[in-house]
């Protein structure tokens, strides 16, 4: 299907500083990956005025490109000699074509698949800061009359391109770091359940319905995200609670039960001093996960809103997945009961706007209890 694109002009002089200086600033404080690509990705396609514009990043592990940033089309993932954009990886140079048809390099599977009809394409390759290709810029279909690519865009992508590349290489790191931050946090609560013979799918499922919890109430996806990451810590604290206690088959003595409930402080005094935003985060959720709506839970007794909402919301969650599942101390509880408990406890031990939110949608958090089930 060819869509009917508007003629559009050049951009003046004037008119390509002020693209560029727009998102130059959006860019420099943009940390979020998928955000950053997207931004680079709208600025190329201002900067030339092309229909379409993909950041394509080159994985040298699996030698593939791959893109989840693109107009028009989700993540694709094609061998790295593949195609226009392969080409110009591969061989360390610009190309701009104007009948895409017409030129042997071009992939024409990707137009079959989105009904797209690519003519003129324009790609350049961007490098980090040691020089190394990280991968491609790529526009397509030049929405001016002429209909083709210029030397001046050219020269402009270039120049994108070189912004780019130390800009994406500064995220990427950062985004690495963050995602060694989240295996070692995730690591960690897995630890804490293993512990009381607990197993890893519990931490899976409590990071999940929390995420899930908190999107239902209207939590910004970051805010949630930052919740799914964090979630899994609340039982750290049980690495130092001794096994008589953390496995005991009965009930609980007074003083066993004291002991047990040192978890959440000992949790807090292990993650509290970090200045990272995830370890501070997973600190108030390891503290304050036990403690109730009404004021009666532990370590501190605190109530309502004075508990944290990251602490509230694992609290549904954590209390949930406990009592559907099997503990040395108790067979799983039939959904029934379990949802018979939340009713009751509404306004109780939890905070009676998110058992709303989590029984209107059960299904939802069931259909993750049964993706992740234990083995």
């Amino acid at each position: 299907m060819v869509m009917q694109q508007t003629i559009k002009d050049d951009l003046t002089p004037e008119q390509t500083l002020k693209v560029i200086f727009s998102y130059a600033a959006k860019i420099a404080s943009e940390k979020q990956l998928d955000r950053l690509l997207m931004l680079m990705a709208d600025m190329g396609r201002e900067l030339i005025s092309a229909d379409r514009c993909t950041l394509w990043i080159l994985d040298q592990k699996n030698n593939e490109l791959w893109t989840r940033v693109a107009h028009g089309v989700d993540e694709i993932r094609v061998p790295a000699q593949k195609g226009v954009v392969g080409y110009s990886v591969q061989n360390h140079a610009p190309v701009y074509i104007d009948d895409a048809y017409q030129d042997p390099r071009f992939n024409q599977e990707v137009d079959r698949q989105t009904g797209y009809r690519t003519k003129s394409i324009i790609c350049i390759p961007f490098e980090n800061s040691e020089g190394q290709i990280m991968g491609a810029y790529q526009a397509i279909n030049k929405r001016t009359s002429s209909g083709v690519f210029t030397q001046k865009d050219l020269e402009y992508l270039t120049l994108a391109a070189s912004y780019t590349g130390k800009s994406l290489e500064a995220a990427m790191l950062s985004n690495e770091i963050e995602e060694t931050q989240k295996e070692i946090i995730f690591s960690m609560g897995e630890i804490g359940e293993t512990r009381s013979k607990e197993t890893g799918n519990h931490v899976k499922r409590v990071a999940e319905y929390s995420y899930l919890l908190a999107r239902h109430i209207g939590m910004s996806d970051e805010e949630a995200e930052l919740l799914r990451i964090v979630s899994p810590m609340h039982d750290i604290g049980k690495v130092a609670i001794p096994d008589s206690v953390l496995n005991k088959a009965g009930k609980l003595t007074d003083e066993e039960y004291d002991i047990m409930k040192r978890h959440t402080i000992i949790g807090y005094n292990l993650l509290k001093n970090s200045h990272r935003h995830i370890m501070r985060a997973a600190a108030v959720v390891a503290h304050e996960h036990h403690e109730k709506w009404n004021g009666t839970g532990y370590p501190r007794g605190i109530a309502g809103d004075d508990i944290h909402i990251y602490a509230r919301i694992t609290a549904v969650a954590d209390v949930f997945d406990a009592l559907g599942s099997e503990r040395v101390y108790k067979p799983a509880w039939q959904l029934d009961r379990i949802l018979d408990f939340f009713q009751e406890e509404s306004g109780r031990h939890f905070d009676p706007v998110l058992v709303d939110a989590f029984l209107e949608n059960l299904d939802e958090f069931l259909m993750i209890r049964d993706s992740y089930r234990d083995l």
